[in-house]
C-alpha cells in the first residue's frame, strides 16, 4: 500500500523522534522472513525496549538526518528492517543476533552507534554488551571489592595478633637476676 505525503511525513517524524532518543541502530535484511517470525521478533522487541520498523530507505534516511545515525545514510540500501535500541545500547544487537540464529534470511547489514558505522559483524560485539542490571552488578562488585579485601586483611591481622598474645600469655616468663 502506497503512503500519501502526510503519512510519509508522520513516518519520518516518528522515526526521527525515535532516532533522537536511541542508543544504537541495526539495519538488517529481512527478505524471506515469515510473518510468524516477524510477529515473534516484534513482540520480543517491545519487551526489551527495541523499536522495530520496516520502512522505505528514503524515509529512514530522512528520519536519521541530524541524529548520530546520519553516518549510516549511504549504507541504507535494499529491503531493510530497522532496530533502534531505546533503553540499552546492546538490546537491538541481542534481538537481531538471537533471531538470526533461527532464521538465515535475517542478515544484519549496518550497525551504528555513537555516530560511527560498523560492519554487520559488530552485531556480536553490540549483543555482548551487558544489560543495565548486569552493568550495575559489575559496578557494585568493583566498588565493594576493596572494602571486602580490607576487612579480610584486618581480620587476618587480628587473628595473628590475637594468637600471638595468647601464646605469649601462656608461656612462663623467666625471671632474670
Amino acid at each position: 500500500m502506497a503512503l500519501n505525503l502526510s503519512q510519509k511525513q508522520e513516518v519520518v517524524a516518528e522515526l526521527a523522534d525515535v532516532a533522537a532518543k536511541a542508543h544504537s541502530l541495526i539495519a538488517a535484511e529481512y527478505a524471506g522472513t515469515t510473518v510468524s517470525q516477524m510477529t515473534a521478533m516484534r513482540k520480543q522487541a517491545r519487551e526489551t525496549g527495541v523499536f522495530l520498523k520496516v520502512v522505505k530507505n528514503t524515509l529512514a534516511s530522512r528520519a536519521v538526518e541530524g541524529t548520530e545515525f546520519a553516518c549510516a545514510q549511504d549504507k541504507l540500501v535494499g529491503p531493510l528492517l530497522y532496530a533502534f535500541s531505546l533503553e540499552e545500547p546492546g538490546a537491538a544487537g541481542r534481538l537481531i543476533k538471537e533471531f538470526a540464529k533461527g532464521n538465515d534470511k535475517l542478515q544484519p547489514k549496518v550497525v551504528a552507534i555513537g555516530g560511527e558505522v560498523f560492519p554487520a559483524s559488530h552485531v556480536d560485539v553490540l549483543a555482548s554488551l551487558p544489560t543495565l542490571d548486569q552493568a550495575l552488578a559489575m559496578l557494585a562488585r568493583v566498588l565493594t571489592e576493596p572494602v571486602t579485601m580490607f576487612a579480610r586483611a584486618n581480620k587476618a591481622l587480628a587473628d595473628q595478633l590475637g594468637g600471638g598474645e595468647a601464646a605469649a600469655a601462656a608461656e612462663p616468663v623467666a625471671e632474670t637476676a
